[in-house]
C-alpha cells in the first residue's frame, strides 16, 4: 500500500510540476476490434471492473491486477471515453502518456507485456468509470 501512495504522490506531483501527463493521447495507442481467435483466448477472459469516484486508481487501493498467457496486451473496454494510464507495481511508475478510450470498444494501452506483471489502471479523471480490461 505504501508503494501505491507513493507512486500516486509522484504522478501527481511529476504532472503538476513537468505536465508529464499531458492531455494528448499517446501517438501509439491502438485500438482494434479482435479477431476470433484473439476474443476466445484474450477479451473471452475480461473482467469487468467498477472504479469509484474520487480515485483515479484502479484498483483501488492496494489491490493490484496481472497480465496472464491469455492477452500479449494490456486492453480495456471503456464504458465511456476515459483517458487512461498503465502503471507498473514493481517499479511504481505509470506511462507518461495517456490513452484515450473509446466508449464501448477495446483499446490496447501497453503491449508486448510480460505474463505475470502486476499493474494498475490510472485515469485522468477521479468521476466514476465502469467497463472490462484483459491482460
Amino acid at each position: 500500500m505504501q508503494l501505491r501512495k507513493r507512486a500516486a504522490t509522484g504522478l501527481v506531483s511529476v504532472a503538476l510540476v513537468t505536465g508529464a501527463m499531458g492531455v494528448t493521447p499517446s501517438a501509439h495507442a491502438a485500438q482494434r476490434e479482435a479477431a476470433p481467435s484473439a476474443a476466445t483466448s484474450c477479451y473471452g477472459s475480461a473482467h469487468a471492473y467498477s472504479k469509484p469516484s474520487g480515485s483515479y486508481d484502479y484498483p483501488t487501493g492496494s489491490s493490484y491486477l496481472t497480465t496472464t498467457s491469455n492477452c500479449a496486451d494490456i486492453n480495456i473496454k471503456t464504458n465511456t471515453n476515459r483517458y487512461v494510464a498503465v502503471c507498473w507495481l514493481k517499479t511504481g511508475t505509470c506511462q507518461s502518456d495517456y490513452t484515450l478510450t473509446t466508449a464501448g470498444q477495446w483499446t490496447t494501452v501497453a503491449t508486448n507485456v510480460v505474463n505475470g506483471t502486476d499493474f494498475f489502471f490510472w485515469f485522468r479523471s477521479d468521476a466514476s468509470s465502469t467497463g472490462y480490461w484483459a491482460a
